[in-house]
């Protein structure tokens, strides 16, 4: 056998190999699947979907001295993310602790590092978050016991919005136990109630209006 014959046969033998492979890893096509087995795949991927993919713990922020929850990122990057947060109020100035309710979502453009090292850095991490105080000394509107317009704001609900930076340390494989990554974050907050008040009021400084926070991320992925 000659070179060029046993040249083509090696060729053709490899592309069968990654004709099966690339058969083995795709998914059966939709024509060769009945209607019940359509459905349950696309309920199972909707079931994926709703699995979180990591878990946040924030101090302060507006959103009480401690709040934990889970989150899910998406897009082509991952860098747009979902979190959802319960947080708590220690008693201080009322008669008893309060828990506070967080949807936000975040938005992280650039990062800095390869995805196979051991560190990467984003340098701008931006969003937005509604939080929501629960107790019946909170309120959407004013009570009766109010004038009408007495309150012009909620005392249950604030939107803010936020500008970060994130550290990101990938844990090696052989060292994973519950997560995949850990992040460090900060962030600077401040809600609407506050640009309000820092619009009619020139005299309050930026330490005024504005809150720091810090907080952890741990991916599950």
């Amino acid at each position: 056998m000659n070179a060029a014959v046993f040249k083509r046969i090696a060729a053709l033998m490899l592309a069968l190999a990654g004709f099966a492979a690339d058969i083995a890893a795709s998914p059966l096509e939709p024509d060769t699947l009945s209607a019940y087995e359509l459905r349950m795949r696309r309920r199972n991927a909707m079931w994926n979907r709703l699995i979180p993919d990591y878990a946040k713990i924030q101090t302060t922020g507006g959103m009480g001295l401690i709040s934990v929850g889970p989150g899910w990122s998406y897009g082509r990057n991952r860098q747009w993310e979902t979190d959802l947060l319960l947080g708590i109020i220690p008693r201080h100035s009322s008669k008893s602790a309060k828990m506070t309710l967080t949807l936000k979502e975040g938005f992280n453009p650039w990062r800095i590092g390869s995805s196979g090292g051991r560190l990467s850095f984003e340098p701008l991490s931006t969003g937005l978050y509604i939080n929501m105080v629960m107790g019946s000394d909170f309120w959407m509107s004013d009570p009766d016991k109010y004038p009408q317009g007495y309150y012009w704001f909620s005392t249950r609900m604030r939107f803010h919005i936020f500008l970060g930076q994130r550290l990101t340390y990938n844990i090696p494989h052989h060292k994973r136990v519950f997560c995949s990554s850990v992040t460090a974050f900060y962030e600077l907050s401040t809600c609407d109630l506050y640009v309000i008040q820092a619009v009619k009021n020139s005299y309050l400084g930026p330490r005024d209006w504005m809150r720091l926070s810090f907080g952890l991320k741990f991916c599950f992925d």
